[in-house]
């Protein structure tokens, strides 16, 4: 089986130009992670389980999409986990943003290899970014209580249309978060990542879902 198969297993109906996207990624990290590393060296040959997959997780969640839907990924770094999701949603818009600007560089390019044409970057911080967005998503870039506060701007509320959730964050974790979620002050839910993807590497990954 190819490391990409996995990902196939768990989004069957991608078609040939997403399937397509999705084979191509190994390389492009691959090559880009040599000059520019974004990936830990260790995890590179993991990519389709470790980072690929694990960000789809919020497509798993989150489920069919209204187009149109926007999405604001905060400390993208690479891409991730804006690029799988820009791949997995063709319909919706995606705005990646990071501090360090190779790391943007990266994204861009590989975004641009792939002809996804619903990608924008921005080589900034969160409170340089002063547009709303329906979703914001995150790949374990800080704790929870203080992630919140910074992205409630970023935020719209109530105009998630047909969407299965209400406009919100959408991050990806591990470990005890009880501490973090009690300091959001806001309503929060978790869930074991294998609700979603059964997969044992999975096991300690926690989704967490702030509602705004």
């Amino acid at each position: 089986m190819a490391d990409h198969d996995i990902i196939f297993r768990y989004f069957p109906d991608m078609n040939e130009r997403q399937r397509a996207q999705v084979q191509a990624l190994a390389g492009l990290y691959g090559e880009w992670n040599a000059r520019i590393n974004v990936i830990s060296r260790r995890d590179i040959d993991n990519l389709y389980p470790a980072h690929i997959l694990h960000s789809l997780a919020i497509a798993a969640f989150l489920g069919p999409l209204e187009p149109g839907t926007t999405f604001l990924d905060m400390g993208t770094g690479g891409g991730l986990p804006g690029i799988p999701l820009a791949i997995a949603y063709p319909d919706c818009r995606f705005h990646l943003i990071d501090r360090i600007g190779k790391k943007i560089r990266v994204a861009t390019e590989i975004a641009s290899a792939l002809g996804l044409d619903n990608v924008t970057f921005q080589h900034g911080d969160i409170g340089e970014c002063h547009k709303k967005y329906n979703y914001v998503v995150s790949r374990a870039v800080m704790a929870l209580d203080a992630l919140v506060p910074l992205i409630a701007k970023n935020v719209e509320r109530g105009s998630c249309g047909a969407n299965r959730y209400a406009d919100g964050l959408v991050c990806l974790k591990g470990g005890d978060l009880s501490a973090e979620i009690a300091g959001t002050k806001r309503p929060a839910v978790e869930y074991g990542l294998q609700e979603f993807i059964p997969e044992p590497c999975f096991e300690t990954k926690k989704l967490v879902y702030v509602p705004f």
